[in-house]
């Protein structure tokens, strides 16, 4: 039995290597991803999306439970080819502050999709890895659970309660009460 790494594979089939100039979709691994394969993945995954040309660099914005994300590409490989990239989705936090207790709570019940305050603005985030290799099935299966993420991120800022302070009755044996919602309210940046 012969042991062949994915390079010598692909010279005796004549495919292209992660050292060539383009990827497969074709059931082989994809070891660097291009904004048309994450643009044809996030339609796959049932969203529509726009890409924007700037400065020789294609951008990606697409939306999901109604709010807008975009894709920022990481470690370029070469010229519009990546080996991973982070979905994004800034909201901005209106009529007051967020509660710390929001992001904790998420990040404690949560896999997969961090969430960060950035000033006025909360981001939930999802880094997507191409490098050593993904199939184009999971480049879609990957931007379902982003689009799931985002909308249990929602239900989660719509339905956040903050723990209840301690009273004197706590300390008692009475019962406990449990405080309203704070108003974490967060809305897309436009």
């Amino acid at each position: 039995m012969t042991n062949t790494s994915t390079h010598d594979a692909a010279e005796q089939t004549g495919a292209q290597t992660p050292q060539g100039n383009a990827s497969t979709m074709t059931g082989e691994l994809l070891v660097f991803v291009s904004p048309e394969q994450v643009s044809d993945a996030i339609k796959a995954a049932g969203c529509a999306v726009t890409a924007i040309e700037q400065d020789g660099v294609v951008y990606l914005h697409s939306a999901s439970h109604g709010v807008g994300f975009q894709v920022l590409w990481g470690s370029a490989l070469s010229p519009g080819q990546y080996a991973d990239f982070t979905l994004s989705c800034p909201l901005r936090v209106q009529g007051g502050t967020l509660p710390g207790e929001v992001l904790a709570d998420w990040h404690r019940t949560k896999r997969f999709a961090r969430a960060a305050l950035h000033g006025d603005f909360v981001a939930l985030e999802m880094d997507v890895l191409a490098a050593g290799g993904i199939s184009p099935a999971h480049l879609v299966v990957s931007i379902q659970l982003w689009t799931q993420m985002m909308g249990q991120f929602f239900l989660h800022l719509r339905n956040f309660k903050p723990a209840a302070a301690p009273s004197a009755t706590d300390s008692q044996g009475g019962d406990t009460a449990v405080a309203a919602s704070q108003g974490a309210d967060a809305t897309a940046n436009a």
